[in-house]
């Protein structure tokens, strides 16, 4: 559907879009969505927005929730409040380091053992005030865990997804990658290396690169796409837009954070608000979120790279890096595994 939306993408990407955005009043639930029998995962989920998308997933019946949270001790805390309030449910948490590889996969290994997954909402991230490099990947650490880390989860979790599909249910299984439309700013040197770029220390801008993440998200889902039908699984980017009452900003200067508070203070959302982004875009949007941009309880058009024939080839050469990147995984015969089994069915 952001497909088609190209005529709006300069407006979502001004000043008076953001500003639209962030005064869009909630559009609330359907009457009777219920998720009785379901299972779902989120990462990060230990607080703010995280921990806000699975209380009200649990207050629509969800039968069992996996909280993936770096902290083990932390991600406790934050289950003995929901296992209060709802406890019918079942609420584990298993331990997920979105800065390690090794762990992704066994997190992803961890996932093969439940009956179904239902709900995927990969909600983990972060935005930098300093260059930092992860040490297990040389990557810098925001191309790490917003993107790369981001994209073998998804990759990793589908199999599982689509298999889930066949437990039945109204609504097929969807992952759902929580982007920013803070996309809307990313400016990237073209033509060349997509991720080299990160490796430049002294370009770096916490902010900047944080929108470059979030862009390199949204092509990556609309190209992964393109091996997933949306009968199996959807896949979707959901936005939950400038949110208050997170650690984001946590680590910049002083005067960061106050001007980063005004701002908040007029603009933004409380997590609750924001999670209900989230639910909207795994519960409601359905076929048409399959690829496209899920923000303020509608779909968005993609930034205006996308419309391009430039954008057409950056999406290409970002999913060859990306790919080369997984090699160790065979990635590549996941993902046409899913295409292969979706052309026989």
């Amino acid at each position: 559907m952001s497909n088609q939306l190209e005529k709006l993408a300069s407006f979502e990407a001004s000043n008076l879009g953001f500003i639209w955005r962030q005064f869009t009043r909630p559009k609330p639930l359907p009457a009777g969505i219920r998720l009785n029998g379901n299972v779902a995962i989120v990462t990060g989920s230990n607080t703010g927005l995280g921990l806000s998308v699975s209380r009200q997933l649990l207050d629509l019946g969800l039968s069992h929730l996996v909280m993936a949270v770096r902290s083990v001790s932390k991600g406790e805390a934050a289950a003995v409040e929901l296992r209060e309030k709802f406890p019918k449910a079942i609420i584990t948490v298993w331990f997920l380091d979105m800065g390690s590889y090794d762990s992704i996969r066994a997190f992803a290994a961890q996932c093969g053992t439940l009956q179904r997954i239902d709900i995927a909402i990969l909600n983990a991230g972060l935005m930098q005030s300093e260059y930092v490099i992860n040490p297990s990947t040389q990557h810098e650490v925001t191309l790490q865990v917003n993107y790369l880390s981001t994209a073998l989860l998804a990759i990793m979790l589908l199999p599982k997804l689509k298999a889930s599909r066949n437990h039945g249910g109204s609504r097929p299984p969807v992952l759902s990658i929580v982007g920013s439309d803070m996309m809307y700013s990313a400016k990237f040197k073209t033509p060349g290396s997509i991720l080299a770029q990160f490796q430049d220390h002294k370009t770096f801008d916490g902010t900047s690169w944080y929108a470059k993440s979030k862009i390199l998200q949204m092509f990556f889902v609309s190209k992964l796409v393109d091996f997933v039908s949306s009968d199996n699984v959807l896949v979707n980017v959901s936005n939950p837009g400038m949110t208050a009452g997170t650690s984001f900003f946590q680590g910049h200067p002083a005067i960061v954070q106050k001007i980063i508070s005004v701002a908040q203070w007029i603009f933004a959302r409380s997590a609750d608000v924001g999670a209900t982004a989230y639910l909207d875009a795994v519960l409601v949007r359905g076929n048409i979120s399959h690829g496209s941009f899920a923000s303020d309880w509608t779909i968005k058009p993609y930034p205006k790279l996308f419309y391009t024939k430039c954008g057409d080839e950056f999406k290409e050469n970002l999913w060859q890096e990306t790919m080369d990147e997984f090699k160790f995984l065979d990635a590549w015969k996941i993902v046409n595994d899913l295409k292969e089994k979706n052309a026989g069915i």
